[in-house]
């Protein structure tokens, strides 16, 4: 699997585990949070995303939440800038702190 590739793929996980986080909660906020998250993971790659692909995903969030997070931390070591993925974690939490009741 090339570099580009396999961040493709995290990419896709990310956004698989992050829509499924938007879809479960019952926190408007929270959702649109989630959303923003996606936003910025799509022009990490310029808009080019791959689908999401939410089959059998688990119901757990906080599983959901942290292999989004492992995910997006993976992208560092495929060229994407340390800023552009901090910044997308921080959203991240901040989605997730709101969608804690």
């Amino acid at each position: 699997m090339t570099m580009l590739t396999h961040a493709h793929h995290l990419l896709a996980e990310a956004r698989a585990y992050i829509a499924a986080l938007a879809d479960q909660t019952t926190i408007f906020d929270a959702s649109v949070a989630y959303e923003r998250v996606l936003l910025h993971l799509d022009a990490i790659h310029g808009d080019d995303s791959p689908p999401l692909d939410m089959a059998g995903l688990t119901d757990d969030r906080d599983v959901l939440y942290a292999i989004a997070r492992s995910a997006i931390t993976e992208l560092l070591a495929h060229g994407v800038e340390s800023l552009q993925v901090e910044l997308v974690l921080d959203m991240l939490e901040e989605a997730h702190d709101q969608d804690t009741p």
